[in-house]
């Protein structure tokens, strides 16, 4: 079977043109940013050879038009489109594409996180250079683990309002969630 692979142009922590797990496994992607026609390119794909899948990664970097764009390759091309991505930011607002997939998708499958006290994690820090938390600032800042971590939603906030993940790490092992 023919899947194309997409992930966002401007994730290019494990390299550009392709997708990269944590356990080391790869594919070639193609690169979409925010001016890419995925219905035109998709379409062209498929005139050429069958294409059976299209998994897009990153896709919390799609626009509006994206997404809808990847709604007519379900509905008039007859493929399935798998989209893997974040649901909100470092400051628990939704991406613009993720807004909209949770919108207009037909199915959604979360893939859990756990916090470090083993609730479910919802909810995105971005530590900066000296690892404490912060909220403001520009949506997007690639990074991998070592700026964001994910927790619960308790200790997201009190991890903001004392400015230290560390502390409130160190605070839960003496204590119960």
């Amino acid at each position: 079977m023919r899947a194309l692979v997409y992930t966002a142009e401007i994730d290019n922590r494990f390299g550009s043109g392709k997708v990269s797990s944590r356990i080391g496994l790869s594919s070639p992607a193609k690169l979409f940013n925010q001016n890419t026609s995925l219905l035109a390119e998709i379409d062209a794909e498929n005139a050429s050879a069958r294409v059976h899948c299209v998994l897009v990664d990153e896709s919390q970097f799609l626009t509006r038009q994206q997404v809808h764009a990847l709604s007519e390759v379900v509905d008039r091309l007859d493929i399935p489109v798998l989209c893997y991505g974040l649901r909100t930011d470092f400051r628990g607002e939704l991406f613009t594409g993720s807004q909209y997939l949770l919108a207009w998708a037909d199915k959604l499958v979360e893939l859990k996180t756990i916090c470090f006290c083993g609730r479910k994690a919802s909810m995105v820090l971005r530590l900066d250079q000296s690892g404490r938390p912060y909220n403001e600032g520009e949506q997007v800042v690639i990074g991998g683990n070592e700026r964001y971590i994910s927790v619960c939603r308790k200790h997201y906030k009190e991890a903001l309002a004392v400015g230290s993940l560390t502390a409130i790490q160190d605070q839960h092992r003496h204590s119960s969630c």
